[in-house]
């Protein structure tokens, strides 16, 4: 049976590409699969950075297979690791994440992009929460797009369904930037490039921060900070990335990042 994934190592980039015909829905074999390929990810020092993207032109994704619930897929069923799609309650991912949107992305493939860290778009994607119009809440996206874009455009998504093109979702700074659907997957690799050569250590305490900084205030925060309470920061503060970077600013050549 063929892999509803693609997954292709480029040197410390790792492409996944969703592929279930016709509009790569995920069921929950496919989210376990997924939540598996994206720990391994983590977990290997030799990747430093995921794209997550779809097959084909016209789907990134729909969200939920509702074919495999009409079969008897619940909704609560255990998504695996990293819960649905695999990458929005995987813990401890310390490393950057590019989704490239090559078309229609609603719903948990919205929420699925939403949990990369970039999100390049074609320009011709489109962007939804239709949950709505099946009587059901977008979960994750109740709790993270208010966050993200302002507040009564969030709301207008979830009450109405309401679709974004590509051009409206950068406006609202849902997604970063706008690529000619011939130019996506180049510019995702040469940016997923650009950012393998950067400092793995510095990233780690990037997301990490980020992401303990959600629940906390801004004092207490900075104070786990200063105070090296975050394991990603120590690790930051007493590696030899943190010297190399001091060396190479001052002997004005570029740094050679080894992630110790």
């Amino acid at each position: 049976m063929e892999s509803p994934i693609h997954i292709e190592r480029r040197e410390a980039v790792l492409e996944v590409t969703l592929n279930r015909p016709k509009a790569n829905a995920i069921d929950v074999a496919t989210s376990r699969i997924m939540g598996d390929t994206f720990a391994a990810f983590r977990d290997d020092p030799d990747l430093r950075v995921a794209i997550i993207t779809g097959a084909g032109e016209r789907f990134f994704c729909p969200g939920w297979d509702l074919k495999a619930a009409a079969e008897g897929e619940a909704v609560d069923s255990d998504y695996g690791v990293g819960g649905f799609g695999g990458l929005q309650e995987l813990p401890d991912l310390n490393k950057p994440v590019i989704a490239a949107v090559n078309g229609i992305c609603c719903g948990g493939g919205l929420e699925l992009a939403m949990s990369a860290d970039i999100i390049l778009a074609a320009d011709h994607a489109t962007f939804a929460f239709p949950e709505i119009s099946s009587g059901t809440i977008a979960d994750a996206a109740t709790l993270k797009l208010p966050k993200r874009i302002p507040y009564h455009i969030a709301m207008e998504m979830l009450f109405t369904g309401r679709w974004l093109d590509a051009a409206e979702a950068h406006r609202w700074g849902l997604i970063n930037h706008v690529i000619p659907a011939t130019d996506l997957m180049s510019r995702a690799r040469t940016m997923g490039e650009a950012l393998a050569e950067g400092p793995p250590l510095v990233f780690a305490a990037i997301k990490e921060v980020a992401r303990a900084a959600e629940s906390m205030n801004f004092q207490d925060a900075l104070g786990c900070i200063t105070g090296r309470q975050f394991p990603t920061v120590d690790r930051l503060y007493g590696s030899e990335d943190q010297i190399e970077g001091a060396l190479a600013f001052t002997e004005k050549r570029k740094p050679v990042w080894r992630g110790r």
